[in-house]
């Protein structure tokens, strides 16, 4: 009998959740913002309005990327003390913010190369799982708030012709086995 109430319970909770997932996702396409955020490799249906969520529609919120970093709770605290440097997460930030650009990073290495070989690279410098996604993240939210103040999609051809321009190490990892074998 209590299986039963249960199971009742849980078909009526679980139309009223599709009911949402369709209004959010209605709400998200008619914003002006969606094309810029629905762009991002991985992002997908749930993913996109969480980021878009995040930043907003009020540009100035963000002088710089860097201020989204700290308060989404991406960015690691680095306290000094004399000789000593202790570098920590971030506790003090909303956590679903936080969730966000994590689960979104760690979504991107499945559709970006890019991001596969970035991933990789920080695992081979011993970063544990958790770290390295979180790191990809830092690097994804300057990405995303570019796009977002030029209001731009992203554009992952560009993005990769500029890592080749600057010579930097995650162009010369992309077509290496390891990206291949996460």
């Amino acid at each position: 009998m209590m299986t039963r109430t249960l199971v009742g319970q849980l078909k009526v909770l679980q139309k009223n959740i599709l009911k949402h997932d369709q209004l959010i996702a209605q709400t998200f396409q008619a914003l002006p913002d969606a094309k810029i955020f629905s762009s991002f490799p991985g992002a997908g249906a749930a993913l996109a309005p969480r980021l878009l969520a995040a930043f907003g529609s009020d540009r100035s919120r963000y002088k710089d990327a860097a201020q989204i970093q700290k308060y989404s709770g991406i960015a690691p605290v680095i306290e000094r003390s004399g000789k000593k440097i202790w570098v920590h997460f971030r506790w003090a930030c909303p956590k679903f913010m936080r969730q966000s650009f994590h689960e979104f990073a760690g979504q991107s290495i499945l559709f970006c190369n890019w991001a596969k070989a970035y991933y990789v690279n920080a695992r081979y410098r011993g970063k544990d799982h958790p770290s390295a996604v979180r790191a990809l993240a830092f690097k994804w939210q300057r990405i995303l708030w570019r796009c977002w103040q030029d209001r731009v999609p992203y554009d992952n051809d560009k993005y990769v012709n500029n890592l080749k321009k600057q010579g930097l190490e995650i162009y010369r990892n992309l077509n290496e086995k390891t990206i291949k074998t996460v």
